[in-house]
């Protein structure tokens, strides 16, 4: 590997991430890297020791997700960013693997993703645009709108499995499948870091044939690294009183999100308040919880020692399986999306609009998160159910007549959750107040929402 090399890594979060061969770059102190990565880590690990070290010029991502470093970077001009909706990555990892040059999708439409012109790259002064972001083709089919997007090409891959055999197949272990298949196929030079090297892995328990790897090593170290541990029997609010309050605003959202569940469904839950529900539900829905990072059929948090590092949510907390659970590699799991195999999802906002417009992924120049799947969530086509608080920080009001941030997605909401009350979307009537938290009021409701909507005549109470 030399300096200015594109390299894909495998992972989600720092699960299932080639983390021995990313400390082999930082020691061969490799310089202008390019990166293709579902997100950078965090900042002391993963990737991150990358950024910090200096070492990278651009990524290639879904979500900046908790790493200052990166978000620092971005904001202050020291690396350019290309954001990717996290099903699009996946799929343009999977058609760069077989060959194939371009696929249409809808995430995006509407969207920074389609009209181009998001700021890849500020200057030093954190103003100046030096770089942004191509529009995309779009054309419409089955009378639904889509972007070509094309298939990726790396100079090496980098991934994690678990077990290698001496063929180069390899096998995954629970969630750390992710997008290591998918991030393996499209490089010149495929690298596969492993656990264990065994004589050979039974047929019909490969996950990925030996034809497509390169290179095996064995890890000379696993880390074992676990982002968010998070326990079932944890205390559900903090001591400190502003903390405490927030935390127990989200829990009731959460319990009032679990009513929207059904028997035999199956939700994609997204990162925040959303993946709490798994924790909510125990007992009282038989429905199958999916998680974008590759597994159906999420259980609540684990108790304290049971805990797995290779078992996480999309909010890259620990988690248990379920019974009658399945792991798949990431673009398997926006595939039951786009598919329209999932009957709902959940996720969470930093604005809404009252045309059922949602806006979760950047406040330029202040705040970079990254769309991750929420782009390709609210364009499958199922339910989608938004949970947030009612208003933001020091009051600010989030439920607005137009999102004045980057879009997600337009018109795409069909229930509005939050710690005020439950909202409807109508197609012709907007939103429509169905359910109200008892320690509130229509009118206390009114004036913290500049948005337009109606209440029902049959009004009930959200936490009876």
């Amino acid at each position: 590997m030399k300096d200015g090399a594109l390299v894909a890594m495998g992972g989600f979060g720092v699960v299932g991430i080639p983390e021995n061969g990313v400390l082999a770059m930082v020691e061969k102190k490799l310089k202008n890297i390019r990166i293709v990565s579902n997100v950078a880590g965090i900042a002391d690990w993963g990737i991150g020791l990358l950024l910090q070290h200096d070492q990278v010029i651009e990524m290639n991502a879904s979500y900046v997700g908790e790493n200052p470093i990166f978000e620092k970077l971005y904001l202050m001009g020291g690396i350019a960013l290309n954001m990717i909706p996290q099903g699009t990555l996946a799929e343009r990892c999977r058609i760069g693997s077989g060959g194939i040059p371009a696929a249409y999708v809808k995430a995006g439409v509407g969207t920074y993703v389609e009209t181009g012109g998001f700021p890849m790259k500020v200057g030093p002064d954190s103003k100046s645009i030096v770089q942004v972001s191509r529009p995309r083709e779009k054309r419409e089919l089955d009378n639904h709108e889509y972007l070509l997007e094309e298939g990726l090409h790396v100079d090496f891959s980098m991934i994690r499995a678990h077990q290698a055999d001496k063929y180069g197949n390899l096998r995954f272990r629970k969630t750390a499948r992710n997008f290591n298949p998918d991030m393996a196929g499209f490089g010149d030079v495929v690298i596969a870091e492993v656990d264990q090297i065994v004589d050979e892995i039974p047929p019909d328990q490969v996950h990925y044939p030996g034809c497509f790897v390169d290179r095996v090593y064995k890890s000379p170290h696993v880390y074992h690294k676990v982002e968010r541990i998070r326990y079932r029997d944890a205390p559900a609010t903090s001591k400190d009183s502003k903390a405490g309050a927030k935390d127990s605003r989200r829990q009731k959202i959460a319990t009032r999100a679990v009513k929207e569940l059904q028997d035999g469904m199956y939700c994609n839950l997204g990162i925040g308040i959303p993946v709490t529900v798994a924790n909510t539900v125990m007992g009282k829905v038989d429905a199958d919880l999916q998680g974008e990072n590759g597994i159906v059929g999420m259980g609540p948090y684990p108790r304290k020692y049971e805990e797995d590092p290779d078992l996480i949510n999309a909010g890259k907390e620990t988690i248990t399986e379920a019974i009658g659970h399945s792991h798949n590699r990431s673009s398997d799991a926006f595939g039951m999306m786009r598919g329209k195999h999932l009957h709902m999802t959940m996720l969470g906002s930093l604005q809404v609009s009252e045309t059922g417009d949602i806006a979760n992924w950047i406040i330029p120049g202040q705040k970079v998160k990254g769309m991750g799947g929420a782009m390709d969530l609210v364009a499958c086509g199922s339910r989608v159910v938004v949970v947030m608080e009612h208003v933001g920080p020091g009051g600010t009001a989030k439920f607005l007549p137009k999102c004045t941030i980057p879009l997600t997605g337009k018109g795409c909401i069909s229930t509005l959750i939050t710690d005020l009350g439950v909202f409807e979307f109508k197609p012709k009537e907007g939103f429509v107040l169905t359910e109200i938290a008892s320690d509130t009021t229509v009118e206390k409701i009114k004036k913290c929402t500049p948005a337009k909507f109606s209440v029902s005549s049959d009004l009930k109470k959200m936490d009876a």
